[in-house]
């Protein structure tokens, strides 16, 4: 019985631990003890009233106070409330100041608007500060040229850039870049005379590329274009001139057949007039036995006169057909050669 009641008194002190538990989670929760703390030994002056406020409007404490205490240690002078805005513009507050820390590093002038105009653009600007300390190289895609004379030459460059953090904001970007060089390497093997200069001196591309200025409106700085690699490929000019004299024989052909077609047409145009004329002929013949009927009732004709161009007629016939017999034994007495 004792141990029961023992047992049933522990039960309101359970409850009370329980509920000193759930209320200092929800005190911590809202009032970041530890990080205000933290913040304090690291010399950033700010209260826990400021950090409750930061809860209230929705910013994660963790995310200003740790890279404001950065930016303490580092020297940067920064305000709290810069920090907080870039956060609620939807910027990484932590990049920011890392870049920050870096620019100071290397004596790069950067400001704190500058660089979280940068964030906010969408550019990595931590990465910005370490491509002006550290040149990237670009290499472009293999570039094909032809030369006055037709020979093709294919060109692959290096090209060495250095960002402009002036100019992030706006700027164009690596694409930009690779497609000027690629335009500047055209043009340069495009004005050559031969190709052969172009493989002798292929520096006269990194030259003439460079004083074209082609990193202006863009957010980087050309240091130096190196050419990687350079080949000869086709001989355009003979393929051209080919293919011209190719399409050339299908326009003569085509003209051709079509003098062809009208020189049929008019061959049975002309068959066909024959025809006619023919039918004329035909059509006038059968005017004579109609005539020579009128001319003997009329009585200008005579029977004897009749029967005498019968006679020439059937005399005329015979004349032919001997003629035509005599044609074909000659040929056919002919010797064969």
């Amino acid at each position: 019985m004792n141990k029961i009641m023992v047992d049933t008194s522990l039960i309101p002190i359970l409850l009370i631990a329980v509920v000193a538990i759930i209320v200092l989670s929800v005190f911590f929760s809202f009032f970041p003890v530890m990080l205000w703390i933290a913040a304090l030994s690291s010399g950033v002056r700010i209260s826990i009233i400021t950090l409750v406020a930061m809860r209230l409007r929705r910013v994660t404490p963790s995310r200003i106070v740790n890279p404001m205490i950065k930016a303490t240690k580092a020297g940067l002078g920064l305000d709290i409330n810069q920090l907080e805005s870039h956060y609620l513009a939807g910027g990484n507050v932590d990049r920011v100041v890392n870049a920050l820390i870096a620019a100071q590093r290397a004596n790069i002038p950067l400001e704190f608007e500058r660089a979280a105009a940068i964030d906010l653009a969408g550019r990595d600007v931590l990465q910005a500060v370490q491509m002006s300390v550290n040149p990237r190289v670009i290499e472009t895609p293999i570039v094909a040229a032809v030369a006055k004379n037709g020979i093709e030459v294919k060109v692959k460059a290096r090209v060495t850039v250095r960002a402009n953090i002036d100019r992030l904001v706006g700027g164009a970007g690596e694409e930009t870049i690779i497609a000027r060089v690629g335009e500047g390497i055209v043009t340069t093997v495009g004005s050559s005379d031969s190709h052969k200069d172009v493989l002798e001196n292929p520096d006269m591309i990194s030259r003439t590329v460079l004083s074209k200025g082609l990193d202006a409106g863009t957010a980087f700085e050309i240091l130096s274009i190196d050419i990687a690699d350079i080949d000869v490929g086709k001989n355009i000019g003979a393929y051209l001139q080919t293919e011209q004299a190719e399409a050339d024989k299908r326009i003569a052909q085509a003209k051709a057949e079509e003098r062809r077609a009208m020189a049929v047409a008019q061959e049975q145009e002309m068959k066909a007039r024959v025809i006619e004329m023919r039918a004329k002929v035909v059509e006038a013949e059968s005017d004579v036995p109609l005539a020579m009927a009128e001319a003997l009732r009329s009585g200008r004709l005579g029977v004897m006169d009749y029967m005498n161009i019968k006679n020439i007629e059937s005399d005329t016939q015979m004349r032919g057909s001997i003629g035509k017999t005599g044609d074909g034994g000659d040929s056919s007495n002919t010797p064969k050669k």
